[in-house]
């Protein structure tokens, strides 16, 4: 796999990065104690997090090339468009990484300049089959939810963002492969749609009430 630009994104989680290391080195970029490369894994990438990136992205390699690796579960708009300033301004040969449950959930701004990289099993374990969530009554569709809606051991027990977007992100591309006459009520299935897209759009900003948001799409998605 041959390296294209400075911008790159990876569909996947904290697993990715070793991979993506490995991947380095084959490019030739020492990883081992290498003060130039920033690694960081964020729950939710806001602006105050953009601007510290930027502010580390200025300054020059004191080796070879900067590498910036950035794990972030959800990654506000207000962020993304910060990011496109840093993306701009930093030195020439200065390498961004961007892992997020899913790419295509990036503004278009972004993802016209990054390359995608598939570092194949860096992608999170889904945690609600959305195939079943699909054939599942809406009581026995709440009941599916639990593990999404279960606080962690970490970060102060906050949810798994990153598994919640996965989840949704596999839900609509399920949906979308299904044909409005497949079942039967298509104006039920874009309100389907428009729920999954809403859940998606808010559930990592701060303050968000993800359980609403996600029976929500529980309740208005038509069964299969």
């Amino acid at each position: 796999m041959t390296l294209i630009g400075n911008i790159h994104l990876i569909a996947g989680n904290a697993g990715a990065v070793a991979p993506l290391l490995l991947l380095l080195q084959l490019e030739g970029i020492q990883t081992s104690r290498n003060s130039d490369i920033y690694i960081r894994e964020y729950s939710s990438f806001g602006i105050d997090e953009a601007r510290e990136l930027r502010s580390r992205a200025s300054l020059r390699a004191l080796n070879g090339r900067r590498v910036f690796i950035v794990v972030a579960a959800a990654m506000t708009t207000e962020a993304q468009n910060a990011l496109l300033k840093t993306i701009e301004e930093a030195v020439g040969n200065t390498l961004f990484f961007f892992i997020v449950p899913a790419p295509h959930m990036l503004l278009p701004t972004i993802r016209s300049r990054a390359q995608i990289l598939d570092l194949g099993r860096s992608v999170h374990v889904g945690l609600v089959d959305p195939k079943k969530f699909l054939n599942a009554d809406p009581a026995q569709r709440l009941l599916l939810l639990k593990p999404l809606l279960e606080k962690g051991d970490t970060e102060g027990g906050r949810r798994d963002i990153g598994a919640v977007i996965t989840f949704l992100s596999s839900l609509e591309s399920t949906m979308e492969h299904v044909q409005a006459r497949e079942i039967g009520l298509g104006s039920t299935r874009g309100e389907g749609l428009e729920a999954i897209y809403r859940a998606r759009k808010y559930i990592g900003d701060k303050g968000a009430l993800m359980k609403p948001l996600l029976e929500q799409v529980a309740l208005l998605l038509p069964k299969m």
